[in-house]
């Protein structure tokens, strides 16, 4: 809910009866008109399903107003103006905090407010919505949802740079960067210190801030000389090894905060992108390896050297668990690029995403052009990460190779077929292809949406009736072998099938046929079969359990009088055209009856009319 107020400013509510978000053209005070909520909404939907607090208006009591204005200030560098840091928003958050807890604010709304200017009001509801993310674990989308709609909208912020501001950093931005951080526990308030970050921002102390727990972005020391001292000299062992020693050497102040605080933090690696403004030989006789990636100021590295950075500083955090320090001479735009480098290589960010976090944790980094090869080159970083994350689990898997088969030992030829796909190797976040139940969870969330035009095969579970349904090892579903009883699949299958839709007169019928059937010359162990099927090409998804019986014609009962002359025989199976009008379903192929070709059947002897058999 948003209104104009009587200063002509406007009021945001964040949460009802208690925290609002306004602008005013002149302090308000206790005749400023508040625009309480109404008792009930004139929308239920959009109210949560548990009842809000509602005080009668009569009773209620006027908000607290508060704002930070005044105390809370951005250090612009040239016409930038924000988003506020953690800081900043650290001592908002104990403000607030304090006007929540007095006991005398209980039932009363609480109005953070800013003046009117766009700079005041988008550093405002920056800060409210970061605070909202870090602090009370909004997602961003609600946190973001009280200031779509403010009137007029909130001014994006802008670098730190000379040159004509040309890319857009809005407040969405910060938000969804600042919940991103904290997401990948980069960012945080429960062991933040307060007294630590103000005290080395400053120039004079050091001018160095975490930007997340691995890097720290810091600008370039000065001190003469600058070239390194040779190893295993004099002057080499009188450089300061400890922090004791630092603390009494006649170093600048800045620099002896620096190399104190990278000794107490366990920094491992110093990369300097500058030209040389102090000896290097500094930071090697306290342990900490110091590596030179130098390039212009104002430019974009070379992508062969951020990998180069990447792979270094991805060693360092993973293997030695050590810090990364990175400066350039002010510790900003340089240092920003090989920083979100790697932010995005390592965490996901979107090049906006990771600008506005580390603008969060210290101002101004990025500037000018920059910004615009972040933009650019975000997806390559991302590639980088996929690639190498693939690299290290093939380098894990242990490859294995079949063994080749002697001459002996290898299977003779059989029927030409396309062999299955094995390489299960290659695609085993997909799934087992071949029994693929047990794995439909994994594939249907690797499977990428189908396109347009292009339906997606999905799995049936009565796969009999599929025209393209296709066996486990990839050839044709034709079989003639026959069962332990001697009674043929195909037989078994269609027999099965039919005995659920029949009547109990026509099983009784088919008994009878098959009783006659019989040939009295058969022992009980062995006899002789004599059928003919219609034989087409059938596929099927499982292990040929279930078959085309649709394309199958059974005339095996009852038998013709020449298959008991025949006993020990070979079994005939010989092989029509298929009609399209044979291409029935299930329901229809259990009315209908099918005609006598007479093509089937045996030659030594015409055969008799039978009543079909259903």
């Amino acid at each position: 809910m948003s209104t104009d107020s009587g200063h002509g400013g406007q009021v945001i509510e964040y949460i009802q009866d208690r925290l609002y978000l306004a602008s005013y053209d002149s302090p308000p005070n206790s005749r400023t008109p508040f625009p309480y909520q109404a008792d009930q909404p004139k929308s239920a939907s959009k109210r949560s399903v548990r009842p809000q607090p509602t005080t009668p208006s009569s009773k209620r009591r006027a908000p607290v107003y508060f704002t930070v204005d005044d105390t809370l200030l951005y250090n612009a560098f040239h016409a930038d103006f924000g988003p506020l840091h953690i800081g900043h928003l650290y001592r908002f958050a104990v403000l607030f905090h304090e006007i929540l807890g007095d006991p005398a604010n209980s039932d009363r709304p609480v109005v953070f407010y800013s003046k009117t200017d766009a700079r005041s009001r988008s550093n405002a509801a920056c800060l409210v919505a970061c605070y909202m993310v870090l602090i009370q674990s909004w997602p961003p989308h609600l946190a973001l949802a009280p200031i779509a709609q403010a009137d007029p909208p909130y001014m994006p912020f802008r670098d730190a740079g000379y040159s004509q501001a040309d890319f857009i950093l809005n407040i969405q931005d910060v938000v969804y960067g600042v919940w991103r951080a904290k997401e990948q526990s980069l960012c945080g308030l429960r062991d933040f210190n307060l007294e630590e970050y103000e005290k080395f921002e400053r120039v004079d102390m050091g001018d160095f801030n975490w930007v997340s727990p691995q890097f720290l972005a810091f600008a370039s020391p000065q001190h003469q000389p600058v070239a390194p001292v040779p190893m295993n000299t004099p002057e080499y062992d009188a450089l300061p090894s400890t922090v004791s020693e630092v603390a009494s050497s006649k170093l600048p102040l800045p620099f002896k905060n620096v190399l104190a605080h990278f000794s107490q933090r366990n920094v491992g690696l110093v990369v300097r992108l500058n030209s040389e403004l102090y000896s290097p030989s500094y930071f090697t006789a306290m342990g900490i390896t110091h590596i030179d990636m130098i390039f212009e100021d104002g430019t974009c590295p070379p992508l062969t050297l951020v990998r180069r950075f990447i792979k270094m500083a991805h060693e360092m955090i993973t293997i030695k668990n050590k810090g990364i320090a990175v400066h350039c001479k002010a510790g900003l735009g340089r240092t920003g690029c090989l920083i979100g480098a790697y932010l995005i290589y390592r965490h996901g960010f979107t090049a906006n995403e990771v600008i506005a976090f580390m603008r969060f944790m210290r101002p101004g980094m990025v500037v000018g052009p920059q910004q615009h090869w972040l933009h650019l080159n975000q997806g390559a970083f991302r590639e980088w990460w996929f690639e190498d994350t693939m690299r290290e689990k093939l380098a894990l898997s242990t490859p294995v190779t079949p063994a080749r088969l002697s001459p002996k030992k290898r299977p003779s030829n059989g029927p030409v077929s396309t062999p299955p796909n094995n390489s299960h190797a290659k695609r085993a976040a997909l799934g087992e292809i071949d029994h693929n139940e047990g794995a439909a969870t994994h594939s249907e969330d690797n499977l990428p949406a189908p396109t347009p035009g292009q339906p997606r095969k999905a799995h049936r579970k009565d796969s009999r009736h599929h025209p393209y349904s296709r066996t486990a090892s990839g050839s044709l579903a034709v079989e003639s072998e026959t069962s332990k009883s001697g009674e043929p699949r195909s037989h078994r299958s269609q027999r099965t099938s039919n005995e659920s839709s029949e009547s109990e007169e026509e099983a009784q019928l088919r008994m009878l046929a098959k009783r006659s059937s019989r040939s009295p010359v058969a022992s009980s162990t062995s006899r002789s079969i004599s059928y003919s099927a219609t034989v087409t090409a059938s596929y099927t998804l499982t292990d040929g359990i279930h078959e085309d019986r649709e394309n199958w014609v059974d005339n095996a009962s009852p038998k013709t009088p020449a298959s008991r002359k025949s006993a020990g025989g070979p079994i005939s199976v010989s092989k029509v055209r298929s009609s399209p009008r044979r291409a029935t379903d299930s329901k229809s192929e259990s009315r209908g009856v099918r005609k006598a070709s007479g093509r089937i059947g045996s030659t030594s002897s015409p055969a008799r009319p039978v009543r079909p058999v259903q």
